[in-house]
């Protein structure tokens, strides 16, 4: 079975390749199916049992999640894109549009609002699983720790107050209406200005953070969303909180690029060992809990992991 992970993994990556570079050749059944050597039904009943998606169902999504974004930050005619998408007219590209997101390209165009976009399948997780680690640890830079300021911005979040990790985190949020991970991640993705992460491209969950926010009586509920400019005044949808985060300083505790299946344990150890065994009497700082600040996490393993804590000058 994880074999097969790995193989429709294979197609989920082939799927994004071929909509960036408009070769609709590469996304048919038969040209998936033969990336794999194995039939197309095959291929298809397999997608559906790890994925939950009908195949050509999630192409479409995928497609209209990157359509959206050039419907979104250009002034390109909704024709040029839908023939850059695959559809067959003007019309048909805005029925599959409005059908997905419940208004028009034109609509959407003239006032965007977070909708739901199909964001990239990973079916092949070893830690969901509870492989953990293969191989040896490669990593050649161990955690840098240093402080920095970080301007006063927004958090547009939901958080949960039950949860521990990441993923209990989403197994708990899957039990709340409109606040499991597709949808939330779907929404956070379709907005624009995020400071972290690339905002133009729609990708796996970019810019998105776990967090855990300091609140009164001593709560610590952990969060997961997106930061934004200090000015941003759009909307904010339903199911999701936005908050106000004063300019902060912080210790930041980085590690470099490692290698996603040999070393997250490895590297989470590492990060975890230099966090309890900082010495804040060399410093003159000293952890900051108050009610209002909040904590970043960061997991990026082609560039980072980093955990961003906030700190008080003594």
């Amino acid at each position: 079975m994880y074999e097969w992970h790995r193989m429709v993994q294979i197609v989920v990556d082939e799927i994004d390749r071929g909509i960036r570079n408009s070769d609709d050749e590469s996304l048919t059944l038969q040209s998936l199916s033969k990336k794999l050597g194995y039939s197309g039904f095959h291929t298809t009943r397999r997608f559906k049992e790890l994925s939950g998606m009908v195949l050509r169902d999630y192409i479409r999504l995928r497609k209209l999640a990157f359509a959206l974004f050039e419907v979104r930050d250009t002034n390109t005619s909704f024709l040029d894109i839908a023939v850059k998408y695959g559809f067959a007219s003007h019309e048909a590209f805005t029925r599959a549009f409005k059908s997905a997101y419940g208004i028009t390209p034109k609509q959407y165009r003239k006032n965007p609002q977070p909708v739901v976009l199909r964001t990239k399948i990973n079916t092949f997780d070893r830690y969901i699983f509870g492989i953990g680690e293969i191989g040896m640890v490669k990593s050649t830079e161990e955690v840098k720790v240093y402080f920095v300021s970080m301007p006063a911005h927004r958090f547009l979040h939901i958080k949960n107050y039950e949860s521990s990790g990441y993923f209990d985190f989403w197994e708990k949020q899957e039990n709340i209406p409109g606040q499991d991970c597709h949808t939330i991640c779907g929404l956070l993705d379709s907005i624009k200005e995020k400071l972290d992460g690339n905002a133009n491209d729609p990708g796996k969950y970019s810019g998105q953070i776990m967090a855990r926010i300091y609140e009164e009586n001593g709560k610590t509920p952990e969060a997961y969303g997106v930061r934004l400019p200090a000015t941003y005044s759009g909307p904010v949808p339903d199911n999701m909180l936005l908050i106000d985060i004063p300019e902060t300083e912080y210790i930041v505790f980085e590690h470099g690029p490692f290698n996603y299946d040999e070393e997250t344990e490895t590297v989470g150890e590492k990060l975890r060992k230099a966090m309890d065994s900082f010495d804040f009497s060399k410093t003159a700082y000293k952890p900051d809990t108050e009610t209002g600040r909040i904590s970043y996490f960061y997991f990026d393993p082609e560039s980072f992991e980093k955990r961003i804590q906030p700190v008080i000058k003594k």
